[in-house]
């Protein structure tokens, strides 16, 4: 009987060992990740600031369609991530176009995500800086569109292209922007502890 208690107390705690949490060291610091992201960022600080210029897209049925393109592109939490802001205007300057996005870096796949919010449709795509600027893709059943930018004196230039197998690429989409300026966007205004 005496030999059963001492089991019994036995596996209770070590019961009560294991549901204790895991030592520090165990967890990755957040401080080195952060750290991580942040140096990931660097690939792509060419992107920050306030950019307007010419663009042009092809409707589903064919017609071409110019407009006005802003963006404006600022480091956020401490410079781990990018956020994006693209705004299309109409030739009276209504909004006819909105989205947002947020680039991120993996420091342990070591891999960029792209998360984008446009005209009520958001998804997760690769995202791969480049010498010059970036591409980013999104699959689209038996095709690819692919986004390709170049940032090169002051001048962001992107295109869109519909890629499939077997047949040649059709550009449909592209922008010229300059640089106008600096940001403290997104992360200026934010709210304080009083």
């Amino acid at each position: 009987m005496q030999s059963h208690r001492l089991v019994r107390a036995g596996l209770l705690l070590i019961a009560f060992a294991a549901s204790l949490p895991a030592p520090a060291q165990n967890h990755p610091d957040p401080g080195a990740l952060i750290a991580a992201q942040k140096e990931g960022m660097v690939a792509i600080q060419a992107m920050d600031g306030v950019w307007r210029g010419t663009a042009w897209t092809l409707t589903p049925t064919g017609e071409r369609r110019d407009f006005v393109q802003t963006e404006r592109i600022g480091p956020f939490l401490d410079g781990s991530v990018k956020v994006i802001e693209g705004r299309g205007y109409d030739q009276g300057g209504k909004v006819t176009f909105n989205a947002l996005g947020i680039v991120s870096y993996n420091p342990s796949s070591r891999t960029y995500g792209f998360r984008a919010y446009a005209q009520g449709q958001v998804g997760d795509f690769a995202f791969v800086p480049t010498v010059d600027g970036y591409t980013w893709d999104i699959p689209a059943g038996p095709m690819t569109i692919r986004y390709t930018a170049v940032i090169r004196d002051g001048v962001l230039t992107e295109v869109g292209d519909r890629l499939q197998a077997g047949k040649e690429p059709v550009r449909f989409f592209e922008m010229k922007l300059k640089r106008v300026g600096d940001t403290e966007w997104p992360a200026a205004g934010a709210i304080g502890p009083k």
